[in-house]
């Protein structure tokens, strides 16, 4: 069997350019710290590596979303927490109008108060978030929740929908509370109590019968005031348990984190000893192919003759 000098060429110039692809790709490998730069090195590996980036996209993505979570709850509490100020205040008035050594002048002081006091609840139950939105409104966030139809007259313009927020795998949370729930819920309507409120202290106490009628409606007024306390408070104690669930599920979502990158780091990470001591012999039998390409090609029958 004859080989030609031109197989022997080719035959060389085909090591020599696998010799050198292999070292240009270990250079590479080195240079990015990757073992897998396509999915051809480790199809398996590749598919794996995939798999998990892509958890680790949706894991952060959920920490995006509980940090929204975070920022409307915690809107939502600081609202909450002026409104339940604001209740305190005005069952202090009711109390204070029971005091028998009060006249309908001082009375009349106390109704003027707690005109203002309707006033800045009917601001807060309007409250906006950071964004712009209602708060307070469900799904109508452009739309303000309560309105004034007539004096002391307070209606619900929203619905009763709850914005959830994808804050984990298998974990949907509400983020927002209905108005109707949080200032007319728990059997009472806090706007009616506190017009009726008002009304009550304008009225003249002429005689016993008014005398007595202002007691009663005092003690009812109060009885509603708390009420409005505890359902205030209620829907308070939800928004602190969701923002306490939101604070367990970053730290477990930290350590699925971790878990991600550890689990990539050893399915992609190059081993630097390894891929130092590879280049080494590469290198060097690089060199040698091309020693032993030269010496072949400059064979010729011309130097025998």
């Amino acid at each position: 069997m004859r080989i030609s000098t031109q197989t022997l060429y080719e035959t060389g110039a085909a090591q020599l350019g696998t010799l050198q692809s292999s070292l240009v790709k270990t250079h590479q490998q080195i240079a990015s710290g990757r073992r897998i730069l396509t999915p051809s090195d480790d199809p398996v590996g590749a598919a794996r590596s995939l798999e998990v980036s892509q958890s680790q996209s949706l894991n952060t993505q959920y920490g995006v979303n509980r940090q929204h979570a975070k920022s409307a709850l915690g809107a939502v509490e600081g609202t909450l927490s002026s409104v339940t100020a604001l209740l305190q205040d005005v069952k202090t008035n009711v109390i204070a109008a029971g005091n028998g050594t009060y006249s309908d002048t001082e009375r009349g002081f106390l109704a003027t108060e707690l005109r203002g006091r309707f006033e800045q609840l009917l601001g807060l139950a309007n409250s906006r978030d950071a964004t712009g939105n209602y708060m307070f409104s469900g799904f109508q966030t452009a739309t303000p929740p309560f309105s004034e139809s007539a004096a002391g007259v307070v209606q619900y313009d929203g619905d009763q929908g709850q914005r959830l927020m994808q804050v984990d795998s298998t974990r949907q949370m509400a983020a927002s509370s209905p108005g109707q729930t949080v200032f007319q819920g728990g059997g009472q309507d806090v706007f009616e109590t506190l017009n009726d409120l008002i009304t009550l202290l304008q009225v003249p106490v002429v005689d016993a019968a008014a005398a007595t009628a202002l007691t009663d409606g005092l003690a009812i007024a109060n009885g509603k005031v708390d009420l409005a306390l505890d359902n205030v408070l209620t829907v308070r104690a939800s928004v602190g348990s969701r923002l306490q669930e939101l604070d367990t599920l970053d730290n477990a979502g930290e350590d699925r984190h971790l878990q991600y990158s550890q689990i990539l780091s050893e399915l992609q990470d190059l081993d630097y000893t390894e891929a130092l001591t590879q280049l080494s012999q590469q290198q060097f039998t690089l060199e040698a192919a091309q020693r032993s390409f030269m010496a072949v090609s400059g064979l010729s029958l011309f130097k025998f003759l």
